[in-house]
């Protein structure tokens, strides 16, 4: 079992590695490359993965579960936020919405194969819609719906369901150029997470082992529900363990600047959140594959 956890987290943290050791000694502008990242590369890996995918009733546990591990968090830190005295604005979002696309989708597929893949990109698109939607309302408290529909990640997924609910084939070197242009979006995943850990300051070491423990809680009481109230297959079972205790998506981050709230405090939340995976994935991946 260590070997064969080992085996699915090293190609995973070695390209981490690689994006860190570029941030520290070459200090590229990342700016840009995520910028493409998510407006070409992770939109045609949505695509390309989607518009091929069975879709039917057999999908709707699966999408089920996604929102539980989405939804729950937040209604967890509602009493959690009161207690102790912290904003609900800034430290709910990053344990309902994790890192569904820079380290899930390539841990997924690590893990249980390319038979994965199409299951990872429909968690990685729920919780990015649901992200863009509810998490801005939350944000912003107002009407994130023009926002939402402008995202690239969101017109591909909607024109791919549509094609693929009618039944619409797309010509097959189309589909070939989408599918070999969305490859390249889980590398610069793993690379951009690992430049961002340059910005790791050790101030901010104690937020982000507090919303580290908070986020395992709140996904480990997500994760019971879909437990016991959802039937899933083994493999999609094994997948929300990890799906609904991931570490905080990098877009927190970027949504709480935009909004200007607690910038810094969400940025620990989320680097550090990030670097404690080193020693939460493997238990969780064990636990994952002994269900």
């Amino acid at each position: 079992m260590f070997q064969q956890v080992v085996g699915i987290l090293f190609p995973v943290f070695a390209l981490v590695l690689t994006g860190y050791s570029v941030g520290r000694w070459i200090r590229p502008d990342f700016a840009a490359i995520n910028r493409i990242n998510m407006d070409a590369f992770t939109p045609a890996l949505v695509f390309s993965s989607l518009v091929a995918m069975p879709l039917d009733t057999e999908q709707i546990p699966l999408l089920s579960a996604a929102l539980i591990a989405v939804l729950i968090p937040g209604l967890v830190m509602i009493p959690i936020c009161k207690i102790m005295k912290l904003d609900f604005k800034a430290w709910a979002p990053p344990h309902m919405f994790r890192n569904s696309g820079n380290l899930a989708i390539p841990l997924f597929t690590y893990t249980f194969g390319e038979s994965a893949l199409a299951s990872a990109v429909l968690l990685f698109v729920v919780s990015a819609c649901t992200h863009v939607s509810i998490g801005l309302a939350v944000l912003s408290g107002g009407n994130p719906f023009k926002q939402v529909i402008k995202m690239p990640v969101f017109l591909a997924a909607a024109s791919a369901l549509v094609l693929n609910l009618c039944g619409i084939s797309i010509w097959m070197p189309l589909y070939e150029a989408t599918k070999l242009l969305g490859q390249a979006a889980v590398p610069v995943m793993l690379l951009s997470l690992g430049a961002q850990m340059c910005n790791m300051r050790l101030s901010g070491l104690k937020i982000g082992l507090i919303c580290s423990i908070q986020s395992l809680a709140t996904g480990a009481i997500a994760f019971a529900i879909i437990y016991w109230l959802i039937p899933l297959p083994t493999m999609q079972l094994q997948m929300m363990v990890l799906f609904a205790m991931l570490p905080p998506a990098v877009m927190n981050f970027l949504f709480a600047e935009r909004f200007q709230i607690s910038p810094s405090e969400v940025a620990s939340m989320v680097l550090y959140g990030n670097f404690f995976s080193v020693l939460t994935l493997p238990i969780l991946l064990t636990f994952a594959l002994s269900l």
